[in-house]
């Protein structure tokens, strides 16, 4: 049966599952446990009253009576015709026992298929110990065959979209949206194509190749927390010191055609606005 674990792995270090249940495969069931890939590289800011720094605190309060109310008396309801009607963990495995237990594999595919902006969020799973040879026989064929499994499974009371593809010695679960989760763009202003060669596509496009090089991601680094942390350290010693942030260059309507050629001149030169390459990430 699934089992659903509150967890706060992204604020510590130990990984602990998020889920149990098991991989649906054909006749075959692999238990498996859930586990965040991921975890925030942000700084974990508190909200505080400006008059006096004192830390804001959020409660859940009964709206009729105006007292806080324990999380163990607090449940889940859905308004219907001005009535609420009260949902128990066993509603919510009834309504789709299976799913709710399995991560079901529905077919198989090319990852090349799946546009990016599908994907949300990735997790590991690892095997029950009655599972490790089913697992690994899994995680084998998936990277033999060089596809991926697309599969659904319901976790928080919410179904899910996925893919299941190896990592290393891991399966990854990449939670994927739905069709209908992605915006129509239509409502956006947005330029036409460009017709034709033009001079600035033929720099920008020389930009690009001047700037290709093999991905590595461990060449990039978040450096914007390690700046506001320094930034932090700063203020810390000076309190009353006033920083000020340096405007960024925008280009307008009115000069665009005249500065985006010079820009991209400037660029290909090794100009002051030319990008530079990246060391990789200690």
């Amino acid at each position: 049966m699934a089992e659903y674990l509150d967890s706060e792995e992204s604020k510590s270090s130990a990984m602990r599952p998020i889920w149990t249940g098991a991989i649906s495969f054909g006749l075959i069931n692999i238990p498996v446990k859930i586990f965040s890939a991921v975890q925030e590289s942000n700084l974990d800011l508190d909200m505080l009253d400006s008059r006096d720094h004192a830390n804001i605190k959020y409660k859940r309060v009964n709206e009729k009576t105006g007292k806080e109310v324990p999380f163990n008396q607090i449940t889940k309801g859905y308004l219907y015709k001005d009535k609420y009607v009260v949902l128990e963990e066993a509603d919510f495995k009834a309504a789709d026992a299976k799913k709710t237990q399995t991560i079901e594999i529905l077919s198989f595919a090319d990852q090349a298929e799946i546009d990016p902006i599908y994907y949300e969020q990735p997790y590991y799973l690892a095997p029950d110990k009655s599972g490790t040879k089913t697992y690994a026989l899994l995680r084998e064929a998936l990277e033999a065959s060089g596809r991926v499994g697309v599969t659904t499974f319901v976790m928080r009371n919410k179904e899910a979209l996925a893919i299941l593809k190896p990592y290393g010695n891991v399966i990854v679960l990449n939670r994927i949206r739905f069709d209908q989760e992605i915006r129509d763009t239509k409502d956006l202003t947005l330029p036409a194509h460009m017709k034709g060669k033009t001079k600035e596509l033929d720099m920008a496009n020389k930009l690009i190749d001047q700037l290709t090089e093999k991905f590595d991601i461990s060449a990039y680094k978040d450096t914007y927390t390690d700046k506001l942390l320094k930034t932090i350290h700063e203020k810390a010693k000076s309190p009353n010191k006033k920083v000020k942030a340096k405007p960024m260059r925008v280009i307008h309507k009115k000069e665009e055609d005249d500065d985006l050629m010079s820009m991209l001149k400037a660029s290909l030169g090794g100009g002051k606005s030319a990008p530079v390459k990246r060391k990789k990430a200690s």
